[in-house]
């Protein structure tokens, strides 16, 4: 079988997870939507299923399948519902779900439900995608207040920038957040990975780790904690074939690398089509048996070529990192131009393999 595989360490998620809980106020939801970012989300939920205080996801096809799987404790609905219809299998699998627009709001209102509903209800604080504006709020969280189909209401808005640490953007939120809901009898939730992170005076009730849980740094910044957030992910494959270059040789599609010397190369069975990102340029950190070296030239659709100058007992078979405990996805990332969560997502074609809690 092909070698390419993603080790999937759910002790570390964990790990991080309880790690995360600590920077928390109070409880604390696992961010598993996009499976986990590309993780596997019935496993990591079921890993963690005796620790969270909830889940996270994107819609209703995302929760279902968990609770296909056995999962009974909270999941939120990010984005709510897509349609009134929706509503019904809300309520009989018992989710939390998002109210960011107008057309929810009368949904909700209007229908007929077996059971009140727990609503989060979304305030576009400055992020600008989804949620009802400041200035409405307060008249709208009213409304849900007096529905008989909702049970509670949970406060919720989203940070734009929070993983600038000179940016004022988040305290700006912050406090449109905090002036709007001045005397709301209502929990809240504002704090996200970077949130969790960089601002340490921001806390809510309910936080939303996403992307820390599985070890990345989503703050570029010295000193943070995420130093002991362990990497949940790592990506390997092994070398196929070996070839002995003179300079002056170029290596893959385009010439994007050409040696200046003899360079031995190491062609590895993995390339875009598996995940790992294409704009990956020469230099990019790959470990081999445990050594760090470098990628050369462009990856391809299934391979990409790596220096094995100076490792002679690399060859044939070996194992090679591209990200992990060894090689910083981060790293990868920042090298590509793009950010951990999109690779991390981007994974496929590839063999998951669990390591069991």
């Amino acid at each position: 079988m092909r070698p390419a595989r993603a080790l999937i360490n759910l002790q570390a998620l964990r790990h991080n997870y309880q790690l995360a809980r600590k920077l928390c106020a109070d409880k604390a939801l696992a961010v598993v939507k996009a499976d986990a970012y590309g993780h596997g989300a019935v496993a990591c939920a079921q890993a963690l299923h005796d620790l969270a205080d909830g889940f996270a996801v994107s819609c209703l096809e995302e929760a279902l399948e968990l609770r296909a799987a056995g999962v009974s404790l909270p999941i939120v609905l990010l984005e709510g519902f897509f349609h009134p219809d929706e509503l019904a299998q809300i309520v009989e699998h018992q989710l939390w779900c998002v109210v960011h627009s107008e057309w929810q709001l009368k949904a909700v209102e209007q229908a007929v439900l077996a059971e009140p509903l727990t609503i989060w209800l979304k305030m576009d604080s400055g992020m600008h995608r989804v949620g009802f504006s400041p200035a409405e709020y307060r008249a709208v969280w009213q409304r849900l207040q007096a529905s008989k189909n909702v049970a509670t209401v949970v406060l919720i808005t989203h940070f734009s920038r929070a993983d600038e640490i000179d940016s004022a953007r988040t305290h700006e939120q912050f406090q449109v957040f905090t002036d709007a809901t001045a005397g709301m009898q209502s929990l809240i939730s504002v704090c996200n990975s970077p949130a969790l992170l960089a601002w340490p005076e921001i806390r809510s009730d309910w936080s939303r780790p996403g992307i820390i849980l599985y070890g990345s740094q989503p703050v570029a910044m010295q000193g943070l904690s995420t130093e002991k957030f362990q990497p949940v992910m790592t990506l390997q494959s092994k070398i196929i074939a070996v070839r002995e270059l003179p300079s002056g040789e170029p290596v893959g599609y385009g010439a994007q690398f050409v040696a200046s010397q003899p360079v031995r190369v190491g062609i590895v069975a993995i390339g875009y089509a598996d995940g790992y990102p294409r704009h990956a340029p020469t230099g990019t950190v790959v470990a081999v048996d445990g050594c760090l070296t470098q990628l050369l030239g462009r990856v391809s659709m299934d391979m990409l070529a790596i220096d094995l100058t100076g490792l002679s007992q690399a060859g044939v078979g070996s194992t090679v990192e591209l990200w992990g405990n060894q090689v910083s996805i981060d790293e990868v990332a920042a090298r590509a131009g793009t950010i951990s969560y999109e690779l991390l997502c981007n994974v496929k074609r590839v063999r998951y393999e669990y390591t069991a809690v």
